[in-house]
């Protein structure tokens, strides 16, 4: 019974898939104007492709976003070492722009088409995958139903469910079984996640720990990075990275409590580059001087907030400071991974709110790397501490670096894993090369 009203309930969000198929182009087109979509490849969201297919095995790998692209490009790297295509989707346009920055001529990129029948059909007809490679918290279910009609496995990798979904899935337990019990293998990023996974009908699951600690840190222009450090001289900054709204006014906070005593540079990076123009006016507002790294502005002596509205260059912002609160964990829920700060050398600050990334700040913050800040008032005394006390910043610098080190190694974990499905494609291709026909 449980069975048959799950497949009921599916069956109906397909019909509604396919009822609201034609409000899709004007959905796209207001997101084109709010800058959240490629308007000349909106197309590829329909599943229409823009590059065409090569020849011998493909794997898909879809990520959704700027975190969990940088998490898999070892393993992209790794499936490309071993002769296979990598078909790299993404659903942001920020990570669209990190493939062109870090990916540029090595995979194939297209927009993840929406979850819609005619453009999920069309899509895996045209490409045709051997796997489907998932490093992504959502289950989209026609995606799911036309991936196992065609018998293509279903993998996900770097695997995480967070609290909120967790629970919304055990509401809906029968509907969560037929969908997790089509994935072919879950490899988990934790022992919770691993749990969780089990109990919403996936199986079987291993774990690998986090692939962001197999990751190389951002890249960055060094001749960039030198011009900034000698505009900033010998001040102090700190930074706010991946902010929500908010959090940029605590930082301005911070910034305005601590001037008269350090007379620092406060670093802004918002989640969402294209907040830059809200945040920057909030800012002039509250009488703070503000250059744009958007406009190419210049850090001057009066320069109060070096405001990173760019993508893709989160690596420049981390190496300006050895301070990094890393935002959506104050004013916003679930938190933003604190890796890439803890690789670059900064002492990591934090609000309570991390229920995304729980298990890599209690590691961090066990190590000593990390530290929880309860409010806006406490981040602006850690903030201060951290600026005078040369000695216990360094220390959890020095910690922060190896609690990376210690969390290595789920990229070897996840490739064996993998190895029953890559490894055939690697024969295949190397049987039969690219080039040849067929």
């Amino acid at each position: 019974m449980r069975s048959g009203m799950a497949q009921a309930a599916l069956l109906a969000y397909r019909l509604a898939g396919i009822c609201a198929y034609p409000l899709a182009v004007p959905y796209l087109s207001y997101r084109a104007f709010k800058g959240k979509e490629d308007r000349a490849r909106r197309l590829e969201r329909f599943g229409h492709p823009s590059q065409p297919r090569p020849r011998g095995p493909l794997v898909w790998v879809h990520a959704a976003s700027v975190g969990e692209t940088n998490a898999v490009i070892p393993l992209i790297k790794e499936l490309m070492r071993r002769e296979i295509h990598v078909l790299l989707t993404t659903g942001t346009v920020t990570s669209a722009s990190l493939v062109e920055t870090r990916l540029a001529g090595e995979v194939i990129h297209q927009y993840v088409p929406l979850d819609l029948k005619f453009s999920v059909k069309r899509f895996i007809a045209y490409w045709h995958p051997d796997a489907a490679i998932t490093a992504e918290s959502e289950i989209w279910p026609t995606t799911v139903a036309e991936l196992a009609r065609r018998n293509i496995p279903q993998i996900r990798v770097n695997a995480r469910i967070s609290d909120r979904s967790f629970d919304r899935w055990k509401n809906h337990l029968s509907i969560s079984e037929l969908l997790f019990g089509k994935l072919a293998l879950v490899v988990a990023r934790s022992d919770v996640d691993a749990e969780r996974f089990k109990d919403l009908g996936a199986w079987p699951v291993v774990i690998s720990g986090n692939l962001k600690g197999d990751s190389d840190p951002p890249p960055c222009d060094e001749a960039v990075v030198a011009r900034y450090r000698a505009q900033i001289g010998d001040r102090q900054t700190w930074a706010a990275i991946c902010t929500f709204a908010g959090e940029e006014e605590g930082a301005a906070f911070v910034h305005r409590a601590l001037k008269p005593r350090n007379q620092q540079l406060t670093i802004i990076v918002p989640r969402h580059p294209e907040r830059g123009d809200e945040v920057e006016a909030m800012l002039v507002e509250k009488g703070l001087v503000v250059a744009r790294r958007s406009r190419g502005d210049e850090i001057t002596l009066e320069t109060d907030i070096f405001l990173g509205d760019t993508i893709g260059e989160m690596g420049l912002y981390l190496r300006l400071t050895e301070i990094s609160f890393v935002g959506r964990s104050l004013t916003a829920e679930g938190g933003q991974n604190p890796m890439e700060s803890a690789m670059l050398g900064c002492a990591v600050l934090s609000g309570p709110n991390v229920q995304n990334f729980r298990e890599t700040y209690q590691h961090i913050v066990k190590r000593g790397g990390a530290r929880m800040v309860r409010d806006i008032e406490m981040l602006a005394k850690a903030v201060h501490y951290l600026m005078t006390n040369e000695q216990a910043r360094y220390k959890m610098i020095d910690s922060g670096h190896e609690a990376i080190q210690d969390m290595r190694g789920a990229l070897s974990t996840t490739i064996k894993a993998l190895e029953p499905y890559i490894n055939p494609l690697t024969v295949t291709a190397r049987l039969r090369p690219a080039g040849a026909g067929g």
